[in-house]
């Protein structure tokens, strides 16, 4: 019998669309949400380590919550991972500034 690989089931794309088309100038933040996207899509994270290993610049926050750079850090992405179920769930999209008006903690 062969390993089963479960992929990261991805909650919501419609977040980050929401976020490009609310403000044109936002669409720099297309292609590396994207390709995040693609990333996350493709892969298995089972543990924050795992999930640092990917992405160097993510910040591991307590229950789950994780912060990625977009764009050279022009954007935040925050997620909640439930790492039993493979599902990442999309919390907030922003840029720097958007990002430090909330608590990615509790958002």
């Amino acid at each position: 019998m062969g390993l089963l690989f479960c992929s990261m089931r991805i909650i919501a794309l419609s977040t980050l669309k929401a976020f490009w088309e609310h403000d044109p100038s936002y669409n720099d933040a297309i292609q590396p949400t994207l390709a995040w996207y693609r990333h996350a899509l493709r892969t298995n994270w089972t543990t924050p380590a795992e999930v640092k290993a990917d992405f160097k610049n993510a910040s591991i926050l307590k229950d789950g919550r994780v912060v990625f750079n977009i764009a050279g850090n022009k954007y935040r992405l925050v997620v909640w991972i439930n790492y039993a179920y493979s599902i990442v769930y999309i919390r907030f999209i922003g840029t720097h500034a958007q990002y430090d008006q909330i608590d990615a903690q509790t958002i």
